[in-house]
């Protein structure tokens, strides 16, 4: 309000009536008004700026709380997917696919130890069946490996539901490979047994040859 009070009081001074002896100091007098309004419109200029910094700046800040807030949950619902419930490491098929990988290797060594005494196959059939109950062993292994990997926390993001059916897809893999190895064993067993039964008729040939 000072500046308003300053233009009144240099305004009286230039009124008419002023002598013409004083025509320069009422000239400088209306510079000096003119200077003081422009100051004034300025000062106007510079606050109108800096209340719309702050709006500004005030507005940032609620868009980075609003950000930091956001990801703060992300990152909490993140690391909750690291978390493994207590119940999907009880599922069912966990226990299951377990007791699979111990069937598997149980009965590939017990059915291998059958074939390599039994004398029906040669070195490199039975090479073949070491590479495949390699192979086989192997690919359980990475079951296993998989499985652990969902049950156990800190490993992996993921809920609930996605853990249950990524055991159940584990599962499923290790249920085909105990069922290729037994399918596997058993015609192995039925070639040997037809083998078995051949060597029998050809000794039991040689038996009659020798009576005669």
């Amino acid at each position: 309000m000072k500046w308003r009070k300053i233009i009144v009081i240099l305004s009286l001074a230039v009124l008419p009536g002023i002598p013409l002896g004083a025509k320069a100091q009422s000239q400088e007098a209306q510079q000096l008004i003119l200077d003081v309004i422009k100051l004034a419109q300025l000062k106007k200029i510079l606050n109108e700026l800096y209340q719309g910094y702050q709006i500004v700046s005030k507005g940032y800040g609620a868009i980075r709380d609003i950000s930091q807030g956001n990801f703060n949950l992300h990152k909490t619902f993140l690391d909750g997917l690291l978390a493994v419930n207590p119940g999907v490491a009880k599922y069912k098929r966990v226990a299951d696919i377990v007791q699979y990988q111990l069937s598997l290797v149980k009965e590939y060594k017990s059915a291998f130890n059958y074939f390599k005494q039994s004398g029906h196959f040669t070195a490199e059939e039975l090479n073949y069946m070491s590479g495949v109950y390699s192979n086989l062993f192997s690919r359980s292994l990475q079951n296993l490996d998989a499985l652990f990997m969902v049950i156990t926390a800190g490993k992996l993001r993921m809920s609930d539901d996605e853990r249950l059916s990524a055991i159940d897809k584990i599962f499923s893999g290790m249920e085909d490979q105990l069922s290729f190895l037994r399918s596997f064993n058993n015609q192995a067993k039925l070639l040997a047994l037809q083998r078995k039964g051949e060597q029998h008729d050809v000794n039991s040939s040689r038996e009659l040859y020798d009576l005669k």
